[in-house]
Order: structure tokens, then sequence, then C-alpha cells
């Protein structure tokens, strides 16, 4: 996304100089200039909708649901018996809640909120490779470059928030797909996802040191002035029409993004409620306020992302540490959108590229490989009912056996949960209609409220 101090060098759509310079072979002949359609503006679902927005908690490098949320008592006697190389839970699990989900003491504080939880015990994909797995959950292709679930939601149901993006990403990895996980692909580039971080005050280069606002406006009305005059000569241009909206949105956010972002605004029982005034969940729970607040702009996609989830070795030690700075933030999250009344139309949805096996790793047999035949992920809100436990994988916990959701299956039941028809959501490219599922998908109505 274009910001304040590059707004006449961005090269983010890929057309903004593109369009000045044409502006001076056009400009004698150019008619007026038309009106442009804004594409983020709100668009109605295909049927009414159970959640307005989604908030995704990328778990990057495969969390072990043996540890956390997939309780497998014979793996823990497999372990005590010395059965092969099995390994047995690093935490006790207990059932929590008035609905009794067992969830390990890994998460003492999210435990509180399992009746809030729609637990996915049959996770499947079809990779334990980590690139190969995380850019299949976040563009629905593991071998093709394709428009993220972000991109695909935002294109489909634009977005409410006037002066911010549709589709916000907060602190997401660099390896791994990188930007694939968030852009738009053959979409417009309006559908694509903007960074902020928790550090270095959200958006880079986000103000001008050189000139005034009142300046700046004016070189904002020049270009597109240019822009829409080149437009005209080329009615319904993507590429075109998408760096007009580029360059307004981000004049917008110059103010919209400090405010938004300021959490400082915040009374200090907010701040404690996310862990915000403690080292080891600062990073985690500032996402999460972040998230709130974009959620309460009418933001409809914002991710989050937690790294470090990839524990061949030191299993226990790992997922203490990565549990820790994780709980407390997302259970005040949890917390504050349900006094706020906002946790029945924000879906959550927390998990990583795949889960962990049931053996040993290597020496010194303290970690797990991956595993992608079987594992966890959870939802909360949205229309998804909660203190409910779906699916299930075998004695061991490496292969789901009931309640299967595969990639393709999850996308198409977020998409159901935004109102969205997945196999009506298509954009036509390169002489064919695409969508996010590709051919596959099934919605989990099991799930749903």
């Amino acid at each position: 996304m274009t910001t304040r101090r590059n707004i006449l060098q961005s090269t983010s759509a890929g057309f903004g100089w593109l369009a000045f310079n044409a502006l001076h072979q056009q400009w004698a002949s150019a008619a007026a200039p038309p009106k442009t359609i804004n594409p983020l503006a709100p668009k109605a679902p295909h049927f009414a909708a159970k959640a307005k927005r989604v908030i995704f908690m990328f778990m990057q490098g495969g969390p072990s649901h043996l540890d956390t949320f997939d309780y497998k008592p014979e793996l823990v006697k497999a372990h005590e018996q010395k059965v092969a190389k099995y390994m047995g839970a690093a935490f006790d699990f207990k059932p929590r809640g008035k609905s009794g989900l067992m969830i390990s003491d890994a998460f003492p504080e999210l435990s509180k909120h399992a009746d809030d939880l729609c637990i996915l015990n049959g996770m499947q994909t079809r990779t334990n490779a980590h690139q190969m797995a995380t850019v299949a959950l976040h563009i629905g292709s593991e071998t093709f470059v394709r428009p993220s679930m972000g991109a695909w939601i935002v294109y489909g149901l634009g977005t409410e928030a006037e002066d911010l993006p549709g589709f916000v990403t907060i602190n997401p990895v660099a390896d791994t797909g990188g930007a694939m996980n968030y852009g738009s692909a053959f979409l417009p580039a309006s559908f694509q996802g903007t960074r902020l971080s928790t550090t270095g005050g959200g958006v880079p280069d986000l103000s001008n040191g050189r000139l005034s606002d009142a300046k700046q406006r004016k070189q904002i009305e020049f270009i597109q002035k240019a822009n829409r005059r080149l437009l005209a000569g080329d009615p319904g241009n993507p590429e075109v029409e998408g760096i007009i909206q580029s360059y307004e949105l981000a004049y917008k956010m110059q103010t919209s993004v400090p405010d938004v972002l300021d959490l400082d605004k915040e009374p200090a029982h907010i701040r404690e409620l996310y862990g915000l005034d403690n080292g080891d969940t600062e990073r985690f729970g500032t996402q999460c306020l972040m998230a709130r607040r974009l959620a309460e702009k009418g933001v409809r996609f914002i991710q989050l992302t937690s790294t470090g989830w990839d524990h061949h070795q030191q299993l226990r030690e790992g997922i203490t540490r990565q549990a820790t700075s994780i709980d407390k933030p997302i259970a005040g999250l949890i917390a504050d959108l349900k006094q706020r009344d906002m946790l029945k139309d924000t879906l959550i949805l927390w998990g990583g590229e795949f889960g962990r096996g049931s053996s040993y790793d290597n020496e010194p047999y303290n970690g797990r490989g991956h595993n992608g035949r079987g594992y966890t992920m959870w939802m909360a809100g949205g229309g998804v009912k909660g203190g409910f436990a779906y699916g299930s994988t075998n004695a061991m916990g490496d292969t789901a056996e009931t309640g299967i959701i595969t990639t393709h299956d999850l996308h198409a039941t977020v998409l159901h949960l935004m109102g969205i028809n997945h196999e009506r959501l298509t954009y036509r490219y390169s002489g064919r209609n695409f969508r996010l599922t590709d051919v596959h998908g099934e919605v989990a109505k099991d799930i749903l409220v």
C-alpha cells in the first residue's frame, strides 16, 4: 500500500509512474475524466452472513496439537510403556468450562474461554513442507501464485472502513511465501493486504517531512487528474483504477492509521487485559489490541502472526515460551470482543500450516516432526458452535479419521460464514474462472450455529 512519503514513487500497484508519464501523451486529446468506482466499497453477500470480519491468527511453524488441543491418553500410555518412539503429551490435559473441552495446561488463560471455542481436530493438509503448507493455507494452492484468502474476501465483500484498507496483515512472515501469503495475485491490487508492524509506528514512511498537508493535497489532485485522463482513454482499466484508489486511500491513511494504532488511548485495564505491559506478552498483545481497533473501524480481514512454533527439539520449553506469549493476549481479545458485543460477528481463526507427529523426532528425542495428515485448528465467534470439538485423529493422534477438514474445506467454511458461496466467488483470468477453493471445498456445516 502506498504511503504519504513515497506517494509519487510508489510501485505497489505497478502503475504509478506509468499513469503519470502517459499524461504527457494524452493530456491534449483526453476526454473529460471519468468517475472511478471504489473497488473497496461494501458489497452485499450472497446470503445472510454470520460474520462481518475475520481475525486470522497464524502460528508459523506448525504448533503441536498433541500437546495443546488434541487429548490422546493412548499416546501417553504408549510413551510410558516405551512403545516404539511414541512421545506422550508434554502437558497435562483437563476438561475446561461447562462444555468440558480437553485443553492442555499450556493455555491456562485461553482455557477460561473454552465454551467459546470450536476445536477442529480433523484438519488435514497435503504436504509436510513449511513453504508449501503455509502458502496453501493462505492462498489455497501449494504450487501456483494465487490471491490470498484475505484478498478474496475483500474482493467479494469490500470493506466498511472508508479510510483504512480492507485487509491488514500485522508482522507477516518474510519467508515461507512472504508477500504471496497476503498478495492479490491476478486480482486488482486494491485487494492485497497492507503490512503493519508492532514496531516503528505501524506503517513505515507514513509522514512527509518535505511537503505540507496543503501542498501534498495539491500534488495528489494533480496526479489523480492525470490518472483519470489516462483512464478516459482506456475505460475500466483495472490497473489504472487500482492506482487511483490506492493513492486516495494512502492519503487518507496518513490520518486514520496513526489514530487507530495509538494504543496509548486505551485505559490501563485494557492494556492489562491484553498483557501490553508484560515483556512476555507485549508483542502479540499489541497485535491483538491493534486487531480489535481495526475491527471496530470496519476492516474486513485482519491477520496476526506468531513465529517460532517449529519444535523439532526442546518441545516442552518451546511450547511453554510460545504459548505464554499468546495465551493472555488471545484470551484478552476474546473477552474484549465479548464485552463490546463483537464476538458474535467476528470470526477468529487460529492455527498453523500443519501439526506435529506422535513420535520423537531425531536426537535428542525431545521434539516432534511435521505432520499434515491430522492436526488441530480452532475457531471462535462468527457463527460457529462454542464449547464444541469437531473431528478426531486416530489413537496416536497422527492421522485424521472423522470430521476431516482439508485446506479447501476450511476456506469454503470461512467464506460461508462471511455470507459467500465459495463456488460463486470467481474471477476470470487467463481464459478461465478462478476461485479460492479451486474445484474443491465442502462447508463444514456441523460446526455452524
